[in-house]
């Protein structure tokens, strides 16, 4: 009989916990780093084994034609805002020309508003410096690392805690260093599901935004994870499917968490990859041309999963879609009252019609691409750099670093792997999209605050390091305990 009693509590304490109010389901957001879409078992990967995100796969509403930026924090920028990323001034990775704009209004805050509790773990990668940080752009509850990866460091505030590595990392915790122990991954599920936890004994709607530096390189993972892979693939991506498999696993023990809390019915899961793919790409690309830092199919395309079961009804939703719609999307779904600065820093769509309704009336949009990263001051001649322009049927690239224009014009409807130019027998669109990247362009360049930044002296977070420890590991030591 006493053997029993844990149990009963916790059904008890279960039982006890309220569905949240109509309208505001809990928002678990999962974006992982350097991910592609082919990285994925039911995207067609022949090699990875993804068992959790393939039954995430199953059980979600999924945009197949979802596309964000070439590269990582320009994404964030635009998903945690609604406009384009070069809007909030992120047109590189570094060199300040990370930080998100301070007159963004972000997704957190304006969740904040409608009454959620809001995290972060993992991953911010949007300014280190104080104004920039997380805590200060809507997160009540943060704990991450610095830079855009455990262990990086740049010129200017771009830089993590010195001496962090994938294993027992430094992380920063609502404004004070921890120490921690165990694999970067696990431990940024973990302290999220605790954090999750303790909204629900809390009776608040949560919005847990889980941000995985995995399987960004450096690359590295407990080695029961790369085991399956190795002698099947070269040994770089064998150690990278292997960061991809303790990912799937940590998306299992989520799903498993939601079943045991009985809220699976009251929450919305979201799971994304930031740019295109990276060390996957040889061994599966989902039949597309080009990754990361191009601005290909393979450099934008990403997995989009929306599962929230008993209201959206899982299956493939073919319309174009993009990572500026997140925002909106979002606070439709939760009946969040949009202020008149959000209104108009919204240029995305809710994508709530379609995921209600696959069938449902999408209007033609045009949607533009650009991999930033042109050095400084270099902005203007950078415009036919690595760039293209999208509506559903056509895709005009320019690619390379050209200062003049070098269109190629793809039907990906007829051809989506890109490989026939077809610009020379349909001149007219080739000018009409030319044209309208010419005007965004134009529009674009009074917002691109960062391209003349001040860097500071030393990294923000070394820094702070220095502050709460005294003094910094010695160079090429590990801080770890």
């Amino acid at each position: 009989m006493y053997s029993l009693l844990p149990t009963l509590i916790a059904l008890l304490c279960i039982l006890c916990r309220p569905a949240v109010a109509a309208g505001k389901p809990n928002i678990i957001f999962i974006l992982t780093d350097d991910q592609g879409y082919g990285d994925i078992s039911a995207h067609g990967n022949p090699i990875l084994k993804t068992p959790n995100l393939d039954r995430l796969h199953r059980e979600s509403a999924r945009f197949t034609d979802f596309h964000v930026s070439p590269t990582c924090a320009p994404t964030r920028s635009a998903l945690l805002t609604g406009r384009h990323e070069f809007r909030n001034g992120v047109t590189h990775t570094i060199e300040e020309r990370e930080r998100l704009a301070l007159d963004a209004v972000t997704l957190p805050q304006m969740l904040q508003r409608a009454g959620y509790a809001t995290g972060i773990f993992g991953k911010w990668h949007l300014g280190d410096e104080p104004a920039y940080q997380p805590g200060k752009r809507g997160f009540g509850e943060v704990f991450i690392h610095g830079a855009g990866g455990i262990g990086q460091s740049y010129p200017g505030s771009c830089g993590d805690a010195p001496g962090n590595t994938y294993f027992n990392p430094t992380l920063l915790h609502n404004g004070e260093f921890v120490k921690t122990q165990g694999f970067c991954t696990d431990i940024f599920f973990s302290h999220a599901i605790e954090w999750m936890d303790e909204q629900l004994d809390a009776h608040i709607p949560f919005f847990a935004y889980i941000a995985t530096n995995a399987p960004h390189e450096p690359l590295s993972c407990p080695p029961e994870y790369e085991r399956p892979y190795a002698d099947r693939v070269p040994a770089k991506v064998a150690t990278f499917f292997g960061m991809i498999a303790n990912i799937d696993e940590n998306v299992g023990r989520v799903l498993a968490k939601l079943e045991e809390w009985g809220i699976e019915k009251n929450t919305l899961i979201v799971f994304m990859n930031d740019n295109g793919g990276t060390a996957g790409v040889k061994v599966w690309n989902a039949g597309m041309r080009g990754a990361k830092v191009t601005p290909w199919l393979g450099g934008t395309r990403a997995a989009s999963f929306w599962r929230w079961p008993g209201t959206l009804a899982p299956g493939d939703r073919a319309q174009l879609a993009a990572h500026v719609d997140f925002f909106p999307t979002l606070a439709e779904l939760t009946g969040a009252d949009l202020s008149e600065k959000e209104r108009a820093q919204i240029e995305g769509r809710s994508l709530a019609p379609l995921l209600r309704d696959p069938a449902a009336a999408w209007p033609e949009r045009t949607l533009f691409t650009h991999v930033g990263r042109w050095k400084h001051g270099e902005a203007a001649g950078a415009k036919y750099h690595d760039c293209s322009v999208r509506t559903p049927r056509w895709h005009l690239v320019s690619p390379g670093a050209n200062a003049a224009k070098a269109w190629q014009l793809f039907d990906v409807q007829a051809d989506p792997g890109e490989q026939r130019d077809v610009a020379a027998g349909n001149p007219e669109v080739v000018r009409e999209l030319d044209a309208a990247y010419d005007r965004w362009w134009g529009s674009v360049q009074p917002q691109l605050v960062n391209e003349n930044a001040t860097p500071p002296k030393e990294n923000s977070f070394s820094t702070l390091y220095r502050e709460q420890f005294g003094a910094l590991p010695a160079p090429g030591k590990s801080n770890a305990p």
